[in-house]
C-alpha cells in the first residue's frame, strides 16, 4: 500500500474542498505582483491560516509561475510547532495529500538527506504539524508538476540545516522554501518594528540578527541565509505584514513576510 501523509489541518488553516481551495489560492496568486525577472533559487512564506497569511504567502508562490515547468524539486522546510527533537526530521511517507491532489515526496534525495548525521526519519514530526502542509497547495497552483523533500526542522543550528541545503543545491529545476512567521503576539506597532529589523537582517543575509523572538522558523531560516550568502544570492522582501494588516486584532498580532533569493 501506498505510504501517504494525510493532510493534518484542511478545513481549519485553508479549505477542504477541492473546487473552494483551488479558487481561494487561485484568486491570491493572481492578486499579487510579480515582480523577479530570473528564476528563484528559494522563497521565505508564512504559514497561518489562509485568512491571515494567505496573500503574503502568495506573494512568494506567484513569482515562480512564470517557471512553472522549470522547477521540479523542491525542497521545503519548517518548523516543529508540536514535537521537540534536535536536528533535521524526514517522513517515510511515499507522498503528501492535500484536497488538491498528492504530491510525491523525492525519496532518493530524502535518502541521500539521511546520510547526514543530523538528519532522521521521524513521522512524529509530521503529525498534526501545519506549517509544512499550508505550503502545498500554493506550490501545487504555483507549479506544473514537482516533487517534494520535506523537512520538519528541530533544534538545529544554521550550520547543521546549511549543510543540508548544500548537499541538495542541485541546479535551476531546484527550489528552496521556508516556511515560517515573524513576531508572535506583539501589539501592533511593536511587531511592525520587530518585523522591520528581521527583514532587515534578511535582506543583509545576517543569519546572527533572527533570533528566537524574531522568526519561528529561525533555524531553518538562518541555515538558509548561510548558504544564500555563500553562493552570492541576493534576498528582496515581496510583502512584510502582520495578522492586524489581514484579518485579526491589532492588540495581538502575528507577523508575516515574504522574500525572494536569486
Amino acid at each position: 500500500m501506498p505510504n501517504i501523509q494525510m493532510p493534518n489541518v484542511a478545513g481549519m488553516f485553508y479549505p477542504a474542498d477541492p473546487a473552494t481551495l483551488k479558487q481561494d489560492v487561485d484568486q491570491m496568486l493572481a492578486q499579487a505582483t510579480r515582480t523577479v525577472q530570473a528564476p528563484p533559487k528559494a522563497v521565505i512564506a508564512p504559514h497561518a491560516g489562509y485568512i491571515y497569511s494567505g496573500p503574503v504567502a502568495a506573494s512568494a508562490y506567484a513569482q515562480l509561475r512564470p517557471w512553472a515547468t522549470q522547477i521540479h524539486r523542491v525542497v521545503l522546510l519548517a518548523p516543529s510547532h508540536r514535537v521537540p527533537f534536535s536536528g533535521l526530521a524526514v517522513p517515510s511517507a511515499d507522498s503528501f495529500r492535500t484536497p488538491l491532489g498528492d504530491v510525491p515526496v523525492a525519496r532518493a534525495a530524502v535518502q541521500e538527506a539521511l546520510a547526514l548525521p543530523q538528519v532522521q526519519e521521524f513521522d512524529a514530526a509530521f503529525r498534526g504539524e501545519h506549517a509544512l502542509e499550508v505550503q502545498l497547495p500554493f506550490l501545487q497552483e504555483a507549479l506544473e508538476s514537482f516533487e517534494l523533500v520535506p523537512f520538519i526542522v528541530g533544534d538545529a543550528a544554521p550550520e547543521q540545516v546549511a549543510e543540508v541545503l548544500e548537499l541538495l543545491w542541485g541546479d535551476e529545476q531546484t527550489l528552496f522554501a521556508v516556511s515560517s512567521d515573524l513576531s508572535h503576539y506583539l501589539d501592533y506597532r511593536s511587531a511592525r518594528q520587530r518585523d522591520l529589523r528581521t527583514t532587515q537582517a534578511i535582506e543583509a543575509l545576517d543569519p546572527t540578527r533572527v533570533g528566537y523572538h524574531d522568526a519561528c522558523s529561525r533555524n531553518p531560516v538562518n541555515g538558509l541565509l548561510l548558504v544564500a550568502r555563500n553562493h552570492g544570492l541576493h534576498a528582496r522582501t515581496l510583502d512584510l505584514r502582520n495578522s492586524g494588516d489581514t484579518a485579526g486584532p491589532r492588540d495581538q498580532v502575528v507577523g508575516y513576510g515574504a522574500y525572494v533569493f536569486q
